[in-house]
């Protein structure tokens, strides 16, 4: 297929993907009128009897956003397949987030996470905490609208203020018409779209390259299959420590504490389905990371001689998947625009649940806080309000981000960046009976100073080429004539200090371990000082048993994946 056939969108892919949005207006509609006569607390937590399956479903829509349904593949292509390691993340922060913080979270009868820290620290650690997260989520938020955007209507033609508008008005509408339960079956009914879109891309790019045994061919000989890379240096992208360490960090972070989740799991009938709603949710994670590793790996056997980013037939990585189903999928109308509908799922799940969490803490934490009683009809009706509120926020910023630059590169990280040391402030109240409302909200700004200090750093200065070198790839297959020849900068023209070698350049993934570490020391240390905790709010003897059930799994895990290497490494010697 020529480039003048790349990039347009035919009128069947717009009525595959408007598809997306009607059906996720329908559930709301259906919820709103189902639930029109029942009490606020139905609207922010599904009246706490959601069942495991659709709750499982949701999670996994919502952490899986279009950032990932893009982003991943592309760094496969250019990077190789160590991005399955994030699997070992996800089945430790799963655990610990299902035997750990949702038994503490599910037993206090709370409906914001944030009230766990004034029951118990002090209502100032909780308000700190609330507004961080609400400034950290809405300036997320944005981004994941903004960013697939972009990338879908620089290769495929789609619109992008109309993708922007329309993923803003949807998500709002029915947050506002349906509550929790329209969020959870909306996310469930994304998620099938995710993994059918999926599943159309790795089956005819499979088709389209030869068959699975030649892209597992190509890809070995494009070194994409060395995975397991045991240099500790943290200075390093990717490999086996920053991700299966450094990623449990900043998606526990994401997950164990998080108001979204821990919200959802909340709404559960029992503390058990919560636990199940998790582990179902595990496989889910594990399905999409697959697909889109292996998205990647066909990708890359398909540019394998002619590399469409060395070429700058596109202009930027995140546009490679879109490119790639473009070329693969053109000539079925309809299959482009199944496409985007499984990206823009994960961007309509991310918003919704984004929403909805963020309507609640403010409801929680701060109107009940100066208006103690409301009834429910007002209730219900604030509510709603703040779902349109909160909706128009994260749609402005989404617009906000396209006159940022290069600093949608940092909102991205800020994620990870508040994640580790909000992680590290729930650890000191569930872990560390001693320490008191000084400690933690010393530990809070110790770690968010810490880790901003890293990735504001490494925003000014990058990291060096040789610690975040893609692999090779080549043009030699490319039709067009390449008259230019591509490299790296050189990074020394220019002073850089040894600050900027180092502490700078480390890996973007121990951003939250960092956070949560410095977290937590400092609050140690200032509860110490200070004088210990006193008033003994926290839980005692349950809570070191549920990290004691919390520790074994993972370790059970842990022996299990190092068996499992070991098994490998002793079959590429034989």
């Amino acid at each position: 297929m020529d480039d003048e056939q790349l990039g347009t969108f035919v009128s069947w892919d717009y009525v595959v993907f408007a598809c997306l949005f009607v059906v996720s207006s329908g559930i709301g509609v259906f919820f709103a009128v189902k639930e029109r006569k029942n009490p606020s607390s139905e609207f922010l937590v599904g009246g706490r009897q959601m069942t495991c399956g659709p709750v499982a479903l949701s999670l996994t829509a919502s952490f899986m956003s279009a950032v990932t349904v893009l982003g991943a593949p592309s760094d496969v292509y250019r990077f190789g397949g160590s991005f399955v390691l994030f699997g070992v993340a996800y089945t430790f922060v799963v655990i610990a987030t299902a035997e750990l913080f949702v038994p503490v979270f599910y037993r206090s009868g709370i409906t914001s996470t944030y009230e766990y820290l004034e029951i118990r620290f002090c209502k100032g650690v909780r308000m700190a905490a609330t507004l961080i997260y609400i400034l950290q989520t809405i300036l997320y938020t944005g981004v994941v609208v903004f960013a697939p955007a972009l990338a879908l209507n620089q290769v495929t033609g789609f619109n992008l203020w109309g993708s922007i508008f329309a993923t803003g008005i949807v998500c709002t509408f029915y947050c506002t018409l349906g509550g929790l339960k329209a969020v959870v079956w909306t996310d469930a009914f994304q998620m099938v779209v995710m993994v059918v879109g999926f599943m159309t891309v790795l089956v005819q790019g499979t088709r389209k390259t030869g068959g699975a045994a030649s892209v597992w061919e190509v890809a070995k000989n494009g070194n994409r299959l060395d995975i397991f890379d045991f240099d500790p240096d943290p200075l390093r992208r990717h490999t086996f420590w920053t991700i299966s360490v450094g990623g449990t960090f900043t998606w526990l972070g994401i997950y164990g504490v998080n108001q979204s989740t821990i919200q959802r799991c909340i709404s559960c009938k029992t503390e058990t389905h919560a636990k199940l709603a998790l582990y179902f949710n595990l496989l889910g994670l594990l399905v999409i990371l697959v697909c889109a590793v292996f998205s990647g790996l066909i990708m890359y056997a398909f540019y394998a001689n002619c590399d469409p980013w060395t070429a700058q037939s596109v202009t930027a990585p995140d546009q490679l998947m879109p490119y790639f189903v473009m070329e693969i999928l053109g000539d079925y109308p309809g299959l482009p625009g199944l496409f985007v509908a499984c990206a823009f799922s994960g961007t309509l799940s991310t918003v919704a649940a984004s929403i909805n969490a963020l309507a609640t803490v403010t409801y929680e934490d701060f109107v009940k806080q100066c208006c103690t009683n409301l009834s429910n009809k007002a209730s219900g009706w604030i509510s709603k309000g703040l779902c349109i509120v909160f909706g128009v926020a994260c749609t402005t910023m989404a617009i906000a981000a396209s006159y940022m630059g290069g600093v949608v590169q940092a909102a991205l990280s800020i994620h990870g960046m508040c994640g580790g040391p909000m992680l590290g402030l729930f650890s000191l109240g569930i872990i560390f009976p001693w320490t008191n409302s000084m400690g933690a909200a010393g530990g809070l700004i110790v770690g968010i100073a810490l880790s901003f200090w890293a990735g504001v750093g490494a925003f000014i200065y990058p990291a060096l080429d040789i610690n975040s070198r893609p692999l090779s790839l080549s043009i030699e297959g490319c039709l067009q004539a390449i008259l230019w020849t591509t490299g790296y900068c050189n990074s020394s023209v220019f002073h850089r200090s040894s600050l900027a070698d180092h502490w700078y350049s480390m890996s973007y993934l121990y951003y939250s371990a960092v956070g949560f570490l410095a977290t937590v020391t400092a609050g140690l240390l200032i509860s110490f000082i200070t004088g210990t905790n006193q008033k003994k709010k926290n839980l005692t003897g349950r809570s070191w048993m549920l990290i004691g059930r919390a520790a074994f799994k993972m370790s059970y895990c842990c022996c299990a994946c190092l068996l499992k290497m070991m098994s490998l490494e002793y079959k590429d010697l034989l």
